[in-house]
C-alpha cells in the first residue's frame, strides 16, 4: 500500500515491512490496553494515577520508535497501531473528561465526528490501494494541542480555588484551538484523498 502515517508521523528511517511479532508492536498494543484504565481513572477524578499511567504510556510511545529504528523492526501494522493508539487515547480521555463534568459534551462530539470521517476516508483510500496519508504539520500541531489541554485539564481538576479555575480556562482555550487545527487537518487530508483518487481515475 502507498501512503504515509497519521497526524503524528512514524519518524522511522527504514522501509516498513510485513512483520507482526515485534517488540514495538507489543508496546503499541500495551498502550492501547492502558487507555481504558486511563479513562476510568479520569472519570473517577483519580487524577494522579491517571497522570502516572498516561506518562508511562507516553514514554513507551517514544521507546517503541527507538527500538523499531535500532533493530529494524519497522512494520506496516506498527504504522497503523501507533496512530490508532493516539486517536483512542484522545477520544477516550475526552469522553472521560465529559463524564467527569470537566468539559462540555460538544467537544467530544466534534472530535469524534472528525475521527469518524477520517476513518471513512482511510477505508475509501484502502479500496484504491492507498495507505494512510502522509503526516501534515497542521495535524501534528492539532494533536499536540489536544493532548496538552487534556493533561492541563487533569492538573486543573486537582487544584482548588482561583488557580484551578484559571488553569481550566486556559486549557479549554487551548482545547478549542486544538479542535480547530484538528478539523483543518481533516479538511486537508480529505482534499489530498480526493486528489489521489481523481488522479488515479
Amino acid at each position: 500500500m502507498r501512503g504515509g502515517s497519521s497526524d503524528k508521523g512514524n519518524g522511522y528511517g527504514s522501509e516498513p515491512r510485513d512483520i507482526y511479532l515485534t517488540i514495538p508492536n507489543l508496546i503499541s498494543i500495551l498502550r492501547i490496553m492502558s487507555i481504558p484504565f486511563i479513562a476510568a481513572l479520569i472519570a473517577k477524578h483519580d487524577m494522579i494515577p491517571a497522570l502516572v499511567v498516561m506518562g508511562i504510556s507516553a514514554a513507551s510511545d517514544g521507546v517503541d520508535g527507538i527500538i523499531a529504528r535500532s533493530f529494524d523492526q519497522v512494520s506496516r501494522i506498527g504504522q497503523i497501531l501507533d496512530p490508532v493508539a493516539d486517536r483512542l487515547l484522545i477520544f477516550c480521555s475526552i469522553l472521560a473528561l465529559g463524564l467527569a463534568g470537566i468539559i462540555p459534551w460538544w467537544m467530544l462530539l466534534v472530535v469524534g465526528l472528525r475521527d469518524c470521517l477520517m476513518a471513512v476516508e482511510i477505508l475509501v483510500l484502502a479500496q484504491h490501494d492507498y495507505g494512510p496519508l502522509p503526516v501534515h504539520f497542521v495535524g501534528k500541531t492539532g494533536t499536540a494541542l489536544l493532548m496538552t489541554s487534556i493533561v492541563t485539564l487533569i492538573v486543573a481538576d486537582m487544584l482548588v480555588g482561583v488557580s484551578g479555575l484559571v488553569l481550566r480556562t486556559i486549557a479549554l482555550a487551548v482545547f478549542i484551538w486544538g479542535i480547530a487545527l484538528y478539523w483543518l487537518a481533516g479538511v486537508l487530508y480529505a482534499w489530498q484523498g480526493v486528489t489521489l483518487i481523481k488522479c488515479r481515475g
